[in-house]
């Protein structure tokens, strides 16, 4: 009997891109924080649809220089969309075809994901906090 050999999974946190610097970096952020997950993943990067760098087929080569055969691609997008269904997977197709030893699987945006409407309800709270009252009349 031969002993199985695990493969390698990385993760492809996949942001828009942006000129805004910070918005970049929340997608950078939110692959350091995944990365802490190591029973799911391998290594982890950052990656960007647009604008930015590295795009998604650096973000890919870089996994695969890793050794990761497999390949998880979050869309850090809130809505599936042209994006999701498109773009992403065609960028994907393209970055495997020069890594042929590997495969990927994407995954869902947030959408309205229960975690997601809760969210949206704290920030709610947090903004209704902060308002002070009005007099009816006056602005």
């Amino acid at each position: 009997m031969t002993a199985q050999t695990r493969v390698m999974r990385g993760l492809l946190v996949i942001g828009h891109g942006s000129r805004r610097g910070e918005a970049n970096a929340t997608v950078r952020e939110l692959a350091r924080c995944l990365a802490e997950d190591r029973d799911s993943w391998d290594a982890v990067e950052a990656a960007f649809l647009e604008v930015s760098r590295p795009d998604i087929a650096e973000g890919y080569a870089r996994l695969a220089g890793a050794g990761c055969a497999e390949l998880i691609a979050y869309p850090f997008f809130l809505f599936d969309g042209n994006h999701t269904h498109h773009d992403i997977p065609s960028a994907l197709d393209a970055a495997r075809e020069r890594h042929p030893a590997t495969r990927w699987v994407l995954s869902e945006p947030l959408g309205l994901h229960a975690c997601v409407v809760e969210a949206v309800r704290a920030r709610l709270h947090a903004t209704l906090r902060g308002l002070n009252p009005v007099a009816p009349g006056s602005r």
